[in-house]
């Protein structure tokens, strides 16, 4: 089994610390440096910053006059600073940037902006380039999309979309390309293409059936490697592929990525893998009835690895190094900053395709994905060692 380095900064206290769950999610920006979370609990939440880059990870409260409620988000920027937006009436959502300044927290106030019907605005993923962020509001009709950071007078309206958008995916490295998953009235879902440099132009990016739900998950710029989530091979059931930015090879749904009884959600991609699509470290969230784990896997890969989530894991985070070490950020009330190392085993041979592979969506083998070796379900729990001594073998395919 791989085990998993731990890099920690420690408050004094008991080390039988338990984990530490986040009102919201953890966002990273695109070059792995910054993190952002909700931290507090009850009716006494702050955002807070950790730094990623540096010989060991640590965290910065960044509280205000008020606290912040369960709903608010957060996005940080390459440069420390951390956005936040609140929900202020129902419809009103106010964009603020947090940095410390001494012994407090500086408040930037950028504006607000109004959603034009139900549901909230929400912040999309990191922009690559670090100084941008954006927001969107899906109506059942049009989605409004905003620049709300790094733009010149505020909050910027940059697109009107025909339809009804969820996702987002950036598709190069300067924040202009963005994918969006759209439905137009009854349809099925596509992804398309969006030019925030041209008024929001759309073009379509993939169609594997003309009937099929087809979603974009995650992408890579430097190797084009697209993770896709789509019911193209099994009509009602979506099955999770992956592609290439530009190929025109079919999208391949191995086997490997399908639990019969987990629900299987791709999170991070190394970089750096210039036009190596099949070579990419994948990290992949499993959440099943007994909690959730991690999987590691690769394109050129014959199964998924199932490693057990280190303690604290604020799960659905990480990010990759370009060479190939998953970092996932974990906080217990022992250690609340952390990091944990993990590596991709090495692969055995590879297994033969399997008979009757669908025409146009290839299949690839891999061993059924059950948790492995352990009563409850999940998988043990990786004991924390230096990672140039952790052990590469493979785990042993489930029963």
């Amino acid at each position: 089994m791989t085990a998993c380095a731990i890099e920690t900064t420690a408050e004094d206290g008991d080390r039988e610390g338990t984990a530490v769950h986040p009102p919201a999610g953890f966002a990273i920006t695109a070059n792995g440096a910054y993190g952002a979370r909700l931290a507090g609990s009850g009716d006494a939440l702050y955002a807070e910053r950790w730094t990623l880059d540096g010989p060991e990870p640590y965290a910065v409260p960044l509280p205000t006059d008020q606290p912040e409620e369960p709903d608010t988000r957060l996005l940080p920027l390459a440069d420390g600073r951390v956005l936040v937006c609140r929900r202020v009436d129902g419809r009103r959502h106010t964009f603020s940037l947090l940095y410390p300044t001494g012994p407090g927290t500086g408040e930037l106030r950028l504006g607000s902006v109004e959603a034009p019907g139900p549901g909230r605005v929400e912040l999309l993923p990191p922009s690559p380039d670090g100084i941008c962020a954006y927001a969107m509001h899906a109506g059942p009709e049009s989605t409004t999309l905003w620049l709300v950071a790094g733009g010149a007078f505020g909050p910027e309206r940059v697109a009107e979309l025909p339809g009804h958008c969820a996702g987002g995916v950036w598709l190069d490295r300067t924040g202009r390309i963005l994918a969006l998953d759209r439905r137009l009235g009854d349809g099925p879902v596509k992804t398309v293409a969006v030019d925030l440099e041209r008024g929001g132009e759309v073009s379509p990016l993939l169609q594997i059936t003309e009937e099929s739900d087809d979603r974009l998950l995650l992408a890579d710029p430097d190797s084009g490697l697209l993770l896709i989530r789509s019911d193209a091979p099994s009509p009602g059931h979506e099955r999770l592929g992956w592609g290439v930015l530009g190929s025109l090879l079919p999208v391949r749904f191995p086997e490997c990525l399908r639990l019969d009884d987990a629900a299987v959600t791709p999170f991070a991609i190394q970089p750096g893998q210039v036009l190596m699509p099949e070579s990419c470290g994948v990290a992949l969230r499993i959440d099943a009835a007994g909690g959730s784990w991690v999987g590691l896997w690769r394109p050129s890969g014959r199964r998924m690895h199932q490693v057990a989530a280190p303690p604290g894991w604020l799960a659905g985070a990480g990010t990759w190094s370009p060479e190939g070490v998953l970092r996932l950020p974990c906080s217990t009330d022992a250690l609340p900053c952390a990091l944990a190392g993990l590596t991709v085993p090495p692969e055995r041979d590879p297994e033969p395709e399997p008979e009757g592979a669908a025409e146009g969506v290839p299949v690839s083998a891999g061993a059924a994905g059950r948790a492995p070796d352990a009563e409850d379900g999940r998988p043990r729990a990786c004991r924390p060692v230096p990672l140039q001594q952790a052990p590469l073998t493979d785990r042993k395919p489930a029963g």
